[in-house]
């Protein structure tokens, strides 16, 4: 029977000199930063809460009570193909992983074979049947496999992340462009109901000049007044139908294949979870990515360190020769070989040490880019800390501006009907409060969005009861 002991002796010495090994790699520290205790920006009751980045970033756009909404997020969940891409990149980012463990472990291989000889001029010839089976295995003396290891690993993670960030800013993009179309919706209801009174007052103006009452000028200010109207409404039904096919392509469809019929406005803005500024370094993913980044850069310096350090190779093969292959595993001759060589590169002009420097420069450049994504974060929850308060403010003041501007509107068409105001007064009446209605819903559209964007900034909502991904 083929021995296989002169392979395990050798696998098993290997093994004490692999666990005698030392890793190269820099102890890891997360680039320093200081970090703010609160928020400038932020409301009273805001406190601390301790997520992490792998944690469901909660289905939070259902805050604002609308079926359709909570479906194209689902179906953008489902198949937008940002979001695809992005666990593509994580699978492959995986099986690398799993190929660089591999490294750690012997190439084991076997082989049988039948071969014949002979000839006029040889004095035998015959048949031989060989079997063997042999090892290869880089040892691990200095720690570069397992900083390799180590590297894709941390490149894995970061990848990881990079799926909730695709998630997030995803979910974010189409629940803005949803929220501004629905705006549209309220403004363009606003606008036609405008134009039926733009169409009453013209009709009006036409009596009044055939009874010789009302000024020709008059019938035409009614009418250049309802024809900018119309023509704005249709620039709105162009803006809307640019948002539907955007709203389609982030869910995943063709813009051919969803139609938004227009619903009755929901005005509503939901309360974001608070969160402090150290919060922002495990909420967000894309900071969570970004930290990683540097992990795997740090044990990039490992892996160039060792390549400065000899290689030790083991190889070992055990196996059998016999004339008629049913011989092998009875009889026949056995042969054995083991083997084991080193490997170091004398002169090489600094090449080596030049990726060294290299590896650490490319460390350096990923900590900077870590602090530039946290500051970032900070920056973009402070805006949308601003926006969020300024805008509900201004919705309240042009709510009761719009109410004003519409008695005004109704007042002055009856002081025009009793001959105490010229056409001109209605006119300006009118357009003042028509822009009084389309800027009072918008103030709403940009809280809402406001919301979204302040959920974006501090990593999304939280729901314990969605599975993480």
């Amino acid at each position: 029977m083929m021995s296989l002991r002169p392979l395990r002796s050798a696998l098993a010495a290997a093994l004490v000199v692999a666990a005698a090994g030392c890793s190269l790699v820099p102890t890891y520290q997360r680039p320093a930063l200081q970090i703010p205790a609160e928020f400038k920006e932020a409301p009273a009751g805001w406190h601390a809460v301790a997520p992490a980045d792998e944690q469901s970033r909660g289905e939070w756009w259902r805050g604002f009570n609308d079926p359709v909404l909570d479906g194209l997020e689902a179906d953008a969940t489902a198949h937008n193909q940002t979001v695809a891409a992005a666990v593509a990149a994580y699978d492959g980012e995986r099986a690398l992983l799993r190929e660089s463990r591999a490294g750690l472990w012997p190439d084991i291989s076997g082989s049988v074979g039948v071969s014949k000889s002979g000839g006029s001029a040889s004095t035998s010839s015959g048949r031989r049947a060989n079997a063997t089976v042999s090892g290869a295995w880089t040892i691990d003396l200095f720690g570069g496999l397992r900083a390799a290891v180590a590297q894709n690993n941390a490149s894995m993670l970061a990848s990881r992340a990079s799926i909730g960030n695709a998630l997030l800013a995803i979910h974010a993009q189409l629940a803005s462009d949803y929220l501004q179309l629905r705006g549209m919706d309220a403004q363009l209801a606003a606008y036609q109901r405008t134009i039926a009174g733009y169409q009453r007052a013209l009709t009006i103006t036409q009596n009044r000049y055939k009874v010789g009452v009302a000024a020709h000028m008059d019938v035409l200010q009614a009418e250049t007044t309802l024809r900018n109207a119309q023509s704005q409404a249709t620039d709105m039904q162009r803006q809307r139908a640019t948002l539907e096919h955007a709203v389609a392509v982030l869910s995943g469809r063709a813009p051919a294949d969803l139609t938004l019929v227009a619903q009755q406005w929901n005005d509503r803005v939901p309360a974001v979870p608070a969160a402090l500024p150290s919060d922002l370094l495990q909420r967000r993913p894309d900071v969570a990515a970004a930290e990683r980044s540097v992990m795997a850069a740090n044990a990039s310096i490992g892996v160039q360190r060792a390549a400065l350090f000899p290689s030790l190779s083991l190889s070992a093969s055990s196996g059998r020769s016999a004339q008629v292959l049913g011989d092998l595993a009875s009889g026949g001759s056995a042969i054995w070989s083991l083997g084991l060589t080193g490997a170091m590169t004398l002169l090489d002009w600094g090449a080596r040490s030049a990726r060294v420097d290299q590896a650490r420069a490319s460390y350096e450049q990923s900590a900077a880019n870590y602090r530039q994504t946290v500051l970032s974060a900070l920056q973009q929850t402070e805006d949308a800390l601003v926006d969020l308060r300024s805008y509900a403010d201004e919705a309240a003041n042009l709510k009761a501006s719009s109410e004003a501007a519409d008695k005004v509107e109704q007042m002055t068409l009856n002081q025009y009907l009793a001959g105490m105001a010229d056409y001109t007064t209605v006119v300006t009446a009118q357009n003042t409060a028509l822009a009084a209605r389309r800027s009072a819903i918008a103030a709403v559209v940009q809280q809402q969005q406001a919301a979204v964007t302040l959920t974006q900034a501090i990593g999304g909502g939280w729901d314990d009861t969605v599975p993480a991904r």
